[in-house]
């Protein structure tokens, strides 16, 4: 029955992919196998000094770095992105967290002694307007995939600056300044954090919120993203 209601469903709503808005087939979700397959990935966790560990080198200490695909404007990356931020696709961000943590899982040498990740948090006003936070649905489908605890409600935003997509990269520092905080550091005292996001772009945002958590005495820092803009 449930089979027969959802192809009823389906003529009026049909699932499609949200890149090539192709039909989906009933094995397929958000993404058809093209699509899937087509997304340029990295090979950071195999890379020693890695693209995104050159880019962050000398700005603050790290342990290691990753991005899952590159962001290419237009590309699969983008139109994923656009509809985890932008069309509230909740259930999206949480496969494309799976997606890394199988990507982590297969390189676990890099991240096994981590104690907990950590998504970059929005401020009330924006995580009331988006509905959720999709650093925070990444990281929980990295958590299904690793087994790895998520730590949320001691990094925040306090201030609620706007967009930064038209802006240029110092404009883009400049609005980061002040705006995290933590509420606690004894916390992630002594602890390894894997500090989540979605995509790089200045690494101005990842920077601020990296350098408070390395404030808390002795934390050591790892950092993943679903994407690296390129």
């Amino acid at each position: 029955m449930n089979t027969i209601w959802n192809n009823f469903i389906e003529l009026f709503f049909p699932r499609l992919c949200v890149s090539c808005k192709r039909l989906l087939i009933e094995q397929e979700k958000h993404l058809c196998l093209n699509c899937l397959l087509d997304i340029p990935k990295t090979n950071h966790l195999n890379e020693t000094n890695n693209q995104l560990e050159v880019f962050f080198a000398g700005r603050f200490p790290f342990v290691h770095m990753a991005s899952f695909a590159y962001y290419v404007k237009g590309g699969i990356l983008q139109k994923i992105v656009h509809q985890i931020k932008y069309k509230e696709n909740y259930q999206l961000a949480i496969m494309m967290g799976e997606l890394c943590g199988k990507v982590i899982m297969k390189n676990g040498d890099k991240f096994s002694d981590i104690d907990y990740i950590v998504p970059v948090p929005l401020h009330p006003k924006r995580l009331k307007q988006r509905g959720y936070n999709q650093a925070l649905a990444l990281s929980k489908g990295i958590s299904d995939k690793t087994g790895i605890k998520i730590d949320v409600g001691n990094l925040i935003r306090i201030i609620n600056n706007p967009s930064q997509t038209k802006n240029s990269r110092f404009e883009r520092w400049q609005n980061t300044e002040g705006i995290f905080d933590l509420k606690n550091k004894t916390i992630y005292k002594n602890k390894h954090i894997l500090l989540i996001d979605d995509v790089v772009t200045t690494g101005s945002t990842l920077e601020i919120c990296a350098k408070l958590l390395l404030s808390c005495e002795n934390c050591r820092v790892s950092i993943y993203t679903l994407g690296l803009a390129v």
